[in-house]
């Protein structure tokens, strides 16, 4: 048996990147996955694809489009995982929105939906999974932040506040829910080559590559998978005295 045997996962923006390599992960440990993603037709076709790799490998998994940043499609997302596999023992909170631009170019509407995807996302998710939890005595919800709140990078003002703000988030509610058996921990990932990351990075991916090799104790590119396995390790019983912690992968870049 795997370690996440008879438990139910949801990933948010599980169609590609980090997302999608912690779904397939909590999938190889025997969980039920629900992949949740962006509704739009690229993102939906490539949740397809992730659910298609789990299900080929003998898992279990569904693909549920939903706009996190909306009460009603949270709502329908987490009544569509349960009315398939019962109540989320874990929630990776996981989606996000980024867009890069000097700070006094960041638009009010930009700023609000960098919130709202990030942080309203993250909150309106826990909230929503929070009953079912209540009902099994357990949970662990697990959110994600960015090495860019400690480098305070530029660029990306919107999202480093956002992802600071998901670590006050996750220890308070660390706090709140720990009586009820649920644990709330954060995932740090450092500089990832993820779709994401392509899609934002105007560095050449050499170049860029060498400057991580200088920066990192771990002289070495990281990559979705190398963050697969601290997500099954802050979802399953391995850490179960564990909680409101932020847990740095990012190959020795920040040494706290």
């Amino acid at each position: 048996m795997g370690r996440l045997e008879n438990r139910v996962a949801l990933v948010t923006g599980a169609s590609r990147g980090i997302g999608a390599a912690a779904a397939e992960a909590f999938a190889r440990e025997g969980a039920s996955v629900v992949i949740n993603t962006f509704p739009d037709e690229r993102m939906d076709a490539m949740a397809s694809e992730v659910v298609g790799r789990i299900c080929d490998a003998g898992g279990s998994a569904i693909k549920v489009a939903a706009d996190v940043s909306e009460p009603k499609d949270v709502d329908r997302l987490v009544d569509r995982a349960q009315s398939e596999f019962g109540d989320i023992d874990i929630l990776v909170a996981n989606a996000a929105y980024s867009r890069r631009c000097a700070w006094h170019e960041i638009s009010v509407e930009q700023w609000d939906q960098t919130m709202a995807v990030n942080l309203r996302g993250t909150f309106l998710c826990a909230k929503a999974v929070y009953p079912g939890m209540l009902r099994k005595e357990r949970g662990s919800i697990i959110t994600v932040t960015s090495v860019t709140v400690d480098l305070g990078m530029a660029g990306s003002l919107d999202y480093v506040s956002s992802k600071a703000g998901i670590i006050g988030l996750t220890r308070a509610l660390a706090r709140e829910v720990g009586p009820d058996g649920i644990r709330v921990n954060s995932v740090m990932p450092g500089a990832i080559r993820t779709e994401m990351e392509e899609e934002l990075e105007t560095m050449d991916e050499a170049d860029l590559a060498a400057l991580m090799a200088e920066r990192q104790s771990l002289p070495q590119r990281g990559y979705a998978q190398d963050l697969a396995g601290t997500f099954v390790y802050l979802a399953s019983d391995d850490s179960a005295f564990v909680t409101g912690q932020v847990v740095a992968v990012d190959g020795g870049w920040i040494n706290h």
